[in-house]
């Protein structure tokens, strides 16, 4: 199969799309402006779609290459922010506020439009769904998709992330578990305040608290396989309002990430054994409350197949790569999952050694070279996924 060339207009098209995005981001399910800059590309290409999905910012496209015949192929890009305060420097820097594109979102939008430009052209052995998706930071945006029947038809589904652990020209596929459980919780701790100077008439809620932190890190290391990756972070404390007087509450904020269902469940069980026991040993009422999480991302066995076989037409053998490890990032692409087949790749986007912060960092930025390999390679999965799909629609 030739690949399609990427030329210098489409790539010129595709960096100002995702430069236009990074300069507007938006939070999760505020994407409006990110929602309407698709709808009118989309518009201009004359692909069919439809707006107002997930919340009113999700869009499903379609390309029916088979006339209402033969089997459906989904590619999902994200398209929300973070809010952090940009410190890139770029000349395209975010002009909001407390908000940047720190994932590289803005090019998984620019790269699927691009593949849609590409696709609409072609003669296809069936449907391709674009889902543009909104709310995947916030962890349940594709949930929402689902709710209004997004993958409707949909027999297989592929997706992409960038990342800058890799070098451009390089794609990692891995079957099987790639991204982590991700399990969000709060812990609110109710003790009795006091005058600092006798903690004896008190119950100091950030003694617990301290307590607390330092015990739940033994459930990884003192209670889980050495080799199963896991990790308990609590990222948020907040307790008292002034240094002479103790604290008589406090809250943390934090999350559980796993890499297997056994070791996510020890935790989990372990963690409310954990505050029991500090809550009878402080004498403190503490309340464990766990919120809707990430199911693990697995990639189906044939879909990876179908993945690392594009891969290969775009970056040959060279540059089809491991990630390795599961990562312990979570990922909503999970919920698709449960439903289809699909596979979740990489897109190695390293720029040049200090030139750019991690994902989620105030300097994060990847080479935008990368959507030359990024766009190929989601029109070789969604083609070469048809073909290979074609034979067996219908057959029982």
């Amino acid at each position: 199969m030739i690949v399609p060339l990427i030329d210098t207009d489409l790539f010129t098209w595709m960096r100002d799309i995702r430069r236009t995005l990074h300069r507007f981001p938006e939070l999760a399910y505020k994407e409006v402006e990110t929602s309407a800059l698709i709808a009118a590309e989309l518009d201009k290409l004359g692909i069919s779609f439809q707006q107002g999905l997930a919340g009113g910012t999700g869009i499903r496209a379609e390309i029916d290459g088979g006339n209402g015949q033969g089997p459906c192929v989904a590619l999902r890009a994200d398209m929300d922010g973070l809010p952090i305060t940009e410190e890139t420097g770029l000349p395209f820097s975010s002009i909001r506020p407390g908000v940047m594109h720190a994932c590289g979102h803005d090019g998984h939008v620019a790269m699927l439009l691009g593949a849609a430009a590409l696709l609409k052209n072609m003669d296809l052995t069936g449907k391709i769904v674009l889902l543009f998706q909104p709310g995947e930071e916030s962890g349940n945006g594709a949930a929402a998709m689902l709710e209004d029947h997004a993958l409707a038809g949909v027999d297989m589904i592929f997706s992409a992330h960038i990342d800058t652990h890799y070098p451009v020209g390089r794609i990692t596929v891995d079957e099987g578990l790639i991204c982590s459980y991700t399990d969000p919780f709060t812990i609110a701790i109710h003790g009795s305040g006091g005058h600092a100077a006798r903690p004896h008439e008190a119950v100091d809620s950030v003694v617990v608290a301290a307590n607390l932190v330092m015990n739940m890190q033994t459930l990884v290391s003192r209670r889980i396989n050495p080799t199963h990756a896991a990790v308990v972070t609590v990222g948020r404390l907040e307790a008292g309002t002034v240094h002479n007087v103790i604290a008589e509450h406090a809250l943390l904020e934090g999350t559980v990430r796993s890499a297997d269902r056994e070791t996510r469940e020890r935790i989990l069980s372990g963690l409310e054994r954990v505050i029991r026991g500090i809550a009878d040993m402080c004498n403190a009422e503490i309340q464990l409350k766990f919120f809707d999480g990430l199911p693990a991302v697995v990639n189906d066995p044939w879909a990876t197949v179908l993945a690392r076989n594009a891969a290969l037409t775009v970056v040959g053998e060279e540059g089809v790569i491991s990630q390795g490890a599961p990562s312990l990032g979570g990922e909503d692409f999970s919920f698709y999952q449960q439903l289809i087949p699909g596979c979740m790749v990489r897109f190695g986007g390293l720029k040049k050694k200090d030139a750019a912060g991690p994902a989620h960092s105030a300097r994060f930025d990847f080479d935008e070279e990368l959507f030359k390999h990024g766009t190929n390679w989601l029109v070789q999965v969604a083609r070469q996924s048809l073909e290979a799909l074609n034979p067996l629609k219908g057959v029982d």
